[in-house]
């Protein structure tokens, strides 16, 4: 599977808020950092990572692009609500070992009436 196709994949799956479905994509030592948190390491705990945010809000990913080059897919998307961002995805083997998300936390905290931290 190209590294666009597995995006792809993985963007049915997140839109079905299927925390279990979608940590498979994860090779067991991946790495999940979206820039506005610490890195996430390793699939049980991109697992629980996915597990929390989907109890959390309920998030729909929308493709306005998807890139390849080599080993890698990067991901434009916007959300029903007006936020964007991207995404980096390094694939190996059919598993994604590494990927990198931009954006806007705040925006993000606002538009689902989450509360926004102090500190």
């Amino acid at each position: 599977m190209s590294p666009s196709e597995l995006v792809i994949q993985w963007v049915v799956i997140f839109n079905k808020a299927d925390a279990e479905m979608l940590a498979s994509l994860y090779a067991e030592d991946a790495i999940n950092h979206q820039v506005n948190t610490d890195p996430v390491i390793g699939k049980k705990a991109i697992h629980e990572m996915f597990m929390k945010e989907f109890e959390t809000a309920e998030m729909v990913c929308l493709v306005e692009n998807i890139f390849e080059d080599g080993e890698w897919a990067i991901l434009e998307w916007k959300d029903p609500l007006g936020l964007r961002g991207c995404g980096f995805f390094h694939v190996k083997d059919d598993k994604i070992i590494f990927q990198r998300g931009y954006w806007d936390k705040l925006s993000f905290l606002r538009m689902h009436g989450l509360p926004i931290p102090t500190s």
